[in-house]
């Protein structure tokens, strides 16, 4: 089941147990309750803190929970907690055993004082780079607050249940039988959707901070590179962000970022937190800018009002709020969201395993996704709009190599179908004859590109036709003092190495806009 460098590796947590914990298993002889034996007898063999019992009687075979010693409660595996997902166990079992979780304080407080009944079902698939974070939050809660119980269940282990429930995205979050969310979740945006009165306090502490020298609005490459550069300046600095890391945190590999041969987003974007902290940056995590006021006079203080209430201030200011995946906009896109139409395919390919898909862009990452896809489900539609495949020679030359896949260039899609509750096909007209044709279907991955994240900019800042900040070639907006780096603005290529590039040169030119600007009386 598992290698002798896991083995070692796991031997080695599992000494910083303080703690007994129990595995109370609920097992069957199916390959994967097999397989589930193996691994917690090895679990077993690692540690003397750690005893397994098999006497478990749960719904959901094969089953088992990691609860404290002479407890039945704690977090429940629902199918084998490998692949992405070995990580969540782990630290299920060091928090389990009391070893401190690498949370702010403040956090756990307001985990231990959420008061109900929270009882939370949880889908991943062992592929999914965005689940180990909901998992991960989920049974934090529910080893620091016993109102909160957590499921996290394997969709691959448990078919019929993700049919019955509809499941076509993960990861995928119920509280009390009802959807709570979807998608990747940190446990502050939990918590803050639980506890009603989160927001007012959290606006009311944003807007007590004394000003910044360095405002940053958004933390991915752009925004980490631009505060690691200014705090090296020794002047206060701020990031407020609406997830730290940004998109790069949904993306599977980054084989191209210079001096690292090969990580993933998540990993990466934690890298990049991890060394903003490391500078003493004040981090504000799960906030999303509202507006942007301009100083008043030369050297006076820049306000950035969030969507919460808050308010913040700053001598100069940073905008680097990124892109989202652009939506193709067309009837049934939205009915059907994570209800067949979807936007990762390394974390929902596997809910559509032997079924028919397509993927609506020919781009690299549209091509990238239809190759992944190829090997997992029963067939692919690639619909492309221009008069070819735009992405990289290589991967048009794999694609075409592949016997499920079915290629449409000069396509505009014009509707996604499904029967009320999923989708069931997607519509496209062919551009040259004008004679439209319908794919029966089960899957949608969308993967059109990027649009920048600046609505709420348009009336103050000058923007392109395409949404994006018009900046110079030292990162100035037409508003003094206020800077803009990585893909929200107009510099071409968006491309990671190339935000955290600009987002250094954007504190470079925001210290020199210190340097060079009195301080307004």
């Amino acid at each position: 089941m598992l290698d002798d460098t896991l083995k070692s590796q796991l031997q080695t947590y599992l000494g910083m147990l303080r703690n007994p914990i129990r595995l109370v298993a609920t097992l069957d002889d199916s390959e994967t309750g097999v397989e589930m034996r193996s691994l917690l007898e090895t679990i077993v063999s690692l540690s003397d803190k750690v005893s397994l019992d098999t006497s478990g009687s749960d719904a959901r075979k094969p089953s088992f929970v990691v609860a404290r010693e002479g407890e039945t409660q704690g977090v429940r595996f629902a199918g084998l907690p490998l692949g992405h997902e070995f990580t969540s166990l782990v630290l299920a079992l060091l928090w389990t055993g009391g070893h401190p979780p690498k949370v702010e304080q403040d956090v756990l407080d307001a985990i231990k004082a959420l008061d109900g009944d929270f009882n939370f079902e949880v889908y991943m698939s062992l592929s999914c780079h965005n689940c180990p974070d909901v998992v991960q939050a989920l049974s934090l809660m529910a080893i620091f607050n016993p109102k909160v119980k957590t499921v996290v269940i394997e969709g691959g282990a448990f078919q019929q249940e993700v049919t019955e429930r509809e499941i076509m995205a993960v990861p995928m979050v119920f509280l009390n039988g009802k959807v709570f969310g979807s998608g990747r979740m940190s446990v502050e945006e939990i918590v803050a959707k639980l506890d009603t009165g989160a927001a007012d306090r959290e606006a009311a502490k944003l807007s007590a901070k004394e000003a910044f020298d360095v405002l940053i609005v958004g933390g991915g490459p752009a925004g980490a590179a631009a505060a690691v550069y200014a705090a090296r300046k020794g002047i206060r600095v701020g990031v407020a962000a609406e997830r730290f890391g940004g998109q790069v945190n949904d993306t599977m590999a980054i084989e191209n970022y210079i001096s690292v041969l090969e990580t993933d987003g998540p990993k990466f974007g934690a890298a990049l937190e991890q060394q903003v902290r490391h500078y003493g940056v004040d981090i504000m995590n799960l906030q999303k800018a509202a507006k942007v006021v301009p100083a008043t006079e030369p050297g006076g203080l820049i306000q950035v009002q969030m969507e919460n209430g808050g308010a913040l201030s700053a001598r100069t200011v940073i905008l680097s709020t990124g892109a989202r995946w652009r939506n193709v906009n067309v009837p049934g896109e939205q009915e059907y969201k994570n209800k067949g139409v979807a936007y990762c395919p390394h974390c929902d390919g596997p809910l559509f395993k032997g079924k028919r898909t397509a993927v609506i862009g020919g781009g690299n990452s549209g091509i990238e996704a239809a190759i992944d896809l190829a090997g997992i489900v029963a067939h692919v539609t690639v619909i492309e709009f221009a008069d070819q495949l735009k992405a990289d020679a290589v991967l048009v030359n794999k694609l075409k190599s592949l016997n499920n896949v079915t290629i449409h260039t000069n396509a505009q899609t014009t509707e996604i179908t499904g029967d009320g509750s999923v989708v069931n096909g997607i519509r496209f007209k062919d551009r040259v004859s004008g004679e439209e044709h319908h794919v029966a279907l089960e899957g949608v991955f969308v993967q059109i590109g990027l649009i920048p994240n600046t609505e709420f900019l348009k009336d103050t800042f000058e923007l392109s036709k395409f949404g994006e900040i018009v900046v110079d070639a030292k990162g100035h907006t037409n508003v003094p003092g206020v800077f803009a780096a990585g893909d929200c603005t107009t510099v071409p290529y968006k491309q990671i190495v190339i935000a955290a590039g600009e987002g250094a040169k954007a504190a470079l030119s925001a210290f020199d806009h210190l340097i060079r600007t009195p301080v307004a009386a």
